[in-house]
């Protein structure tokens, strides 16, 4: 399986933008897609309140799946069950469920309202998946694991260690999953499992984990790897070429391979990328994976999918039109990170006549000589209006992929920090 995760805990795409996609991510070779919803996913009855305004609808899931089938990409939904619970545990309903009272990172296990949340809320997800054979639990980065009172209680009690805590509480999710449906298969990330000790993996049999995935981006020590290969029954390592993620596999699993790009890192975090800004290298990796490196028949390939004449990987640089979807949002993005900031700033900083006669003391007692305001005041308004029609165009292709709250704050963090202060001094100047 070769998976594309869609990370949705930030500027989840509209459906209408997926449809464009799934062809594209098919074509590229890609077989799969990791589907971590988070707050986009339409929970009902108790669990509504865990629901974005903006949350796929029913229907929205229906039609991605059926879209996923159509170009031959099998659904894998990514329910996290430990830490990355942010969405949840910010809500004052399940603050109590916190593993530390001060922080909505994790899960506290020893709650039995923890796994009867975990239970209803993969209930939810796997009944609007049936056609899918794998659930990802998550179960990465479980922070402050071991530091609440009922922890340390439970540690000093059972003479335990975080390691049990964590394989205890796996082992209950994945009991679950694996009596309420039969032949689903899990995965999960293996970050926590390196800090195990191999006595404590040996303890607590790790049996009914299909495959224990390397999470992108981290690289495993051999002596981890050999731990887990013999830990988890017949394990060995998918080996996946590039800086993309590799797999521990059960013998009879299929090998596992993904590419990622963060759309956000937690739920708190500011936006990372765009999805239209990821596909060149979302689609050099999923290509490196086909063909086993990349390779310049792989590099024709992906220039040919994408429409670009050249690129230059040490500069992260894509020369031509481009011709897949987003392929306006690319550019225009690449235009606000090149060449926004620098030409406001050299504007507002580099002109004599604005630092001597149109500082902010100047402006905020609207005291200023015509003649040096003249000086300087053309060019300002050009600039400030090329910026403005610049905008309006990128918002236009934004608003056709994204939900206005994505829209808003990417505008916010990228655009407006720069751009409201060349309005600030055309507003003064005018």
């Amino acid at each position: 399986m070769r998976l594309v995760h869609l990370d949705l805990k930030g500027a989840a795409p509209r459906v209408s933008y997926l449809e464009e996609v799934f062809p594209l991510l098919s074509q590229l070779g890609a077989n799969g897609i990791l589907i971590e919803y988070e707050d986009m996913f339409p929970f009902k009855g108790e669990l509504e309140i865990l629901k974005s305004p903006y949350a796929y609808s029913e229907e929205d899931i229906e039609r991605i799946q059926q879209l996923a089938e159509l170009h031959k990409l099998e659904v894998v939904p990514l329910v996290q069950t430990f830490g990355h619970v942010e969405f949840i545990l910010k809500h004052e309903k399940y603050q109590h469920l916190r593993e530390v009272e001060r922080f909505p990172n994790s899960f506290n296990p020893h709650v039995p309202d923890t796994l009867a949340l975990l239970k209803s809320i993969l209930s939810q997800v796997i009944e609007k998946h049936r056609r899918s054979t794998w659930i990802h639990i998550g179960a990465d980065e479980v922070f402050h694991l071991g530091e609440g009172m009922d922890s340390k209680n439970w540690m000093s009690r059972n003479k335990g260690d975080t390691g049990t805590i964590y394989l205890k509480h796996i082992k209950e999710v994945l009991g679950f999953i694996a009596t309420q449906y039969w032949g689903l298969r899990a995965l999960m990330w293996d970050d926590m499992l390196r800090k195990i000790s191999v006595g404590a993996l040996r303890g607590e049999s790790m049996g009914t984990v299909a495959v224990v995935a390397l999470k992108p981006g981290v690289s495993a020590a051999p002596t981890c790897m050999a731990t887990l290969a013999g830990v988890v029954p017949s394990a060995r390592q998918e080996p996946v070429p590039g800086s993309v993620g590799a797999r521990v596999s059960g013998e009879h699993e299929e090998p596992q391979a993904s590419s990622c790009r963060w759309h956000r890192y937690d739920h708190y975090s500011v936006l990372c990328e765009l999805l239209p800004v990821g596909i060149p290298s979302l689609a050099i990796c999923l290509q490196t994976l086909v063909n086993g490196g990349f390779t310049e028949e792989t590099k024709r390939k992906v220039l040919d999918t994408l429409g670009f004449q050249s690129m230059q990987l040490e500069q992260s640089t894509c020369e031509g039109r481009g011709a897949f979807p987003g392929a306006e949002i690319y550019h225009m993005v690449e235009q606000v990170n090149g060449h926004l900031k620098e030409s406001i700033l050299k504007a507002l900083e580099e002109e004599s006549a604005i630092k001597g006669w149109f500082s902010p003391y100047h402006r905020k007692r609207q005291f200023g000589n015509p003649r040096n305001m003249e000086s300087f005041g053309s060019k300002v308004l050009k600039l400030h209006e090329d910026w403005e029609s610049f905008v309006r165009d990128l918002r236009a292709h934004l608003e056709r992929v994204y939900f206005p709250d994505t829209v808003e704050e990417w505008m916010e963090e990228n655009v407006n920090l720069y751009l409201d202060q060349l309005r600030g001094l055309v507003r003064d100047y005018r």
